[in-house]
């Protein structure tokens, strides 16, 4: 009887101690916590989230195809994105939209664009270069009813003799008042999808990019940013966007998930900044910082424990997480922990029966 009584407390013992393996590596309850679009911090409710407000627009623009090779690209459900060769005619439809109360004339031509300090920067008016000279529409003039729709198709043929490497321009679709007698100055407004053209032989040059640094820091008017450094270790263009999530914080604070700010660009083989602006209200940590970005089906993870400084214009400390690549997930690790301490609860009585 005793042998069995001390079977059955081993047992137990053993029961217990899976349970607590199980939860003390486990999450904590993600209950309270802001969902994806609702940066805060968990902990502090009441802190105010800032939501944009959107811009009213009058006109809209969009692109309505995407290559059968990129159906699960994000980039190129919202970009012209394609590898062709030389000789090689491809065509897009885009849709524009007049978003206004009152009848429009919209203009649709194709502009210049590159990349610059990290950037995609729009060249002015109709600046052409060697894509735009590709580039070609069905119509270029609607005249549009109020809260109607059209759709243009756009053509870019490239010529057999083109030389290999990417192209970057700009479909846009404007409206406005030119100058007259009675007005000095020209009201323009105008909507573009850009064009990421690359012309080469073979198949398309991979993407890929690695995050090289994390910098916290102060900015003059006070605001705390992340700042990553990109480098595009790939042969095409990448568009970065992505979310920080902050852990283990003072107090056992969790905040985010905070986006990165839009607009980063990288040409390939280059270096930029992506930044993440955070709660004016945040703690100045120490913070286990998880930052993801991503370009397309293109992702990257990277963890640090950061502090802000308190020092407006200054940058911080950042240190590289403990954890390695190739380790087992916490999660995981609290599941293969509790099935082999279950599994030694099975055991120990059916050993203890042998060894008797």
């Amino acid at each position: 009887m005793n042998r069995m009584n001390g079977a059955r407390r081993s047992w137990v013992l053993l029961t217990v101690l899976a349970v607590v393996q199980a939860v003390g590596v486990l999450p904590a309850s993600a209950d309270g916590m802001p969902g994806p679009g609702a940066p805060g911090v968990s902990a502090a409710p009441g802190v105010p989230s800032p939501r944009p407000t959107p811009e009213r627009k009058t006109i809209g623009i969009r692109l309505l195809d995407a290559p059968e090779n990129r159906r699960d690209d994000p980039r190129a459900q919202a970009y012209i994105v394609d590898h062709v060769a030389p000789g090689t005619t491809i065509e897009r439809r885009v849709e524009v939209t007049n978003e206004s109360s009152t009848p429009i004339h919209v203009t649709v031509y194709a502009a210049a664009a590159t990349i610059e300090k990290g950037q995609f920067a729009f060249a002015p008016d109709r600046t052409p270069n060697e894509l735009t000279g590709w580039t070609s529409f069905d119509k270029t003039d609607l005249d549009m009813a109020a809260s109607t729709t059209a759709q243009v198709r756009t053509t870019i043929r490239v010529p057999k003799d083109a030389a290999a490497g990417e192209r970057y321009g700009v479909v846009w679709a404007q409206t406005g008042s030119p100058a007259d007698r009675s007005h000095n100055l020209a009201l323009l407004g105008r909507v573009g999808v850009r064009m990421y053209v690359d012309v080469g032989p073979g198949g398309e040059p991979p993407s890929d990019f690695t995050i090289e640094r994390l910098s916290p820091t102060r900015a003059r008017d006070g605001r705390k940013e992340l700042h990553a450094r990109i480098h595009n270790t790939g042969g095409r263009a990448l568009d970065i966007t992505g979310a920080l999530h902050l852990l283990d914080g003072p107090g056992g604070l969790r905040a985010g998930p905070f986006p990165a700010r839009t607009g980063t660009t990288v040409p390939p083989g280059g270096l930029a900044e992506a930044v993440v602006p955070l709660d004016t209200q945040l703690p100045d940590g120490p913070w286990a910082a998880e930052l993801t970005l991503r370009s397309g089906l293109v992702e990257h993870t990277t963890r640090a424990t950061v502090t802000f400084p308190t020092t407006p214009g200054s940058a911080g400390p950042a240190e590289a997480s403990a954890a390695e690549p190739g380790h087992f997930p916490t999660p995981v690790t609290a599941v293969l922990s509790t099935l082999v301490l279950a599994g030694l609860c099975f055991l120990l009585p059916s050993l203890r029966r042998r060894h008797w």
